[in-house]
């Protein structure tokens, strides 16, 4: 989907890298929010708004704490999702 690698939790994707980003998928519950974090900005894949991800750009991924915490995010997400 997004042309490149895609990690997937029970055939529904996670999480991806996009240029020097990460993108994450974490619901459309509190994704308002989620904008107001550090690093945080809507996962706009050429014009179109993916309303259950956002992008964390290098910034915000920059440790090794804040990157699992977004994996986390997007794990427990997704690994709530009914498998495909």
């Amino acid at each position: 989907m997004f042309g490149t690698v895609c990690f997937m939790i029970n055939g529904n994707m996670c999480a991806s890298v996009w240029q020097e980003s990460l993108i994450v998928r974490l619901g459309k519950n509190g994704y308002d929010k989620l904008l107001t974090e550090p690093h945080v900005k809507p996962a706009d894949m050429n014009g179109r708004i993916m309303k259950e991800w956002v992008l964390v750009n290098s910034a915000g991924i920059k440790s090794d704490e804040n990157l699992a915490k977004w994996l986390e995010r997007a794990t427990e997400f997704s690994g709530s999702l009914p498998p495909k």
